[in-house]
């Protein structure tokens, strides 16, 4: 098992993409469970339809949700040590990326995601039966929440964030969502971050590259 300290990069840098953390919401009675992952530079969010709350269920989500991804936007995922991660080593092989594990008891040694789950939870409330929650209703979730749509910009982030179409533009938009949740803050902390851009160059070739609030490429 790796250790979050195995990592090969320094907690604070984000300067990579590729690098995801994630966790499980768990629903009422610990009966049921949404998968839920986030990217480290661009804090892009994907989520997994889990049929149930167990390892092979979890293999198989992170399989079908994540497998699209090229190797340069999947390099690593950090998780909790949670049982349903028991096929790591199988998991790890099956997407071609390490999975590493944080220290028992610190969520903050993957706060991207904690800050993401408390996010979702307004989509998601406690105490409730997370299995109605189809697919598609799912995806739909994260075409609201992450950009390019700018109605809902989040803190770490400026208001000009480009995504990779390997990460989102695969996904249609959905009717209407059923949900609670207080109106957002959107304005943003750091009108200067730059984030990581997907172009298409040559044939299909993916490349990341950074650009400044204005476009201007770094």
């Amino acid at each position: 098992m790796l250790s979050i300290h195995d990592r090969p990069f320094p907690p604070e840098d984000r300067s990579e993409a590729g690098h995801w953390e994630g966790d499980l919401i768990i629903g009422q009675d610990q009966a049921s469970a949404i998968g839920t992952l986030i990217e480290r530079s661009t804090r892009t969010i994907r989520l997994l339809h889990l049929r149930q709350r167990d390892s092979d269920a979890l293999h198989a989500a992170l399989q079908a949700r994540m497998s699209d991804l090229p190797p340069a936007l999947l390099r690593s995922i950090t998780w909790d040590q949670g049982t349903e991660m028991a096929r790591h080593t199988a998991i790890a092989a099956t997407l071609g990326a390490p999975i590493y594990f944080c220290d028992s008891h610190s969520p903050w040694q993957r706060g991207s995601n904690e800050n993401a789950n408390g996010l979702l939870r307004q989509y998601f409330p406690k105490g409730t039966d997370l299995s109605i929650h189809s697919p598609a209703h799912l995806r739909a979730v994260e075409n609201e929440i992450n950009p390019p749509a700018p109605s809902r910009p989040r803190r770490p982030l400026a208001c000009r964030v480009v995504h990779s179409a390997a990460s989102l533009g695969d996904a249609p938009r959905v009717a209407t969502l059923t949900r609670t949740r207080p109106a957002v803050d959107t304005q943003p902390a750091f009108p200067w971050i730059a984030v990581a851009v997907f172009a298409a160059a040559g044939a299909g070739e993916a490349v990341w590259y950074l650009t400044d609030r204005r476009g201007k490429r770094q």
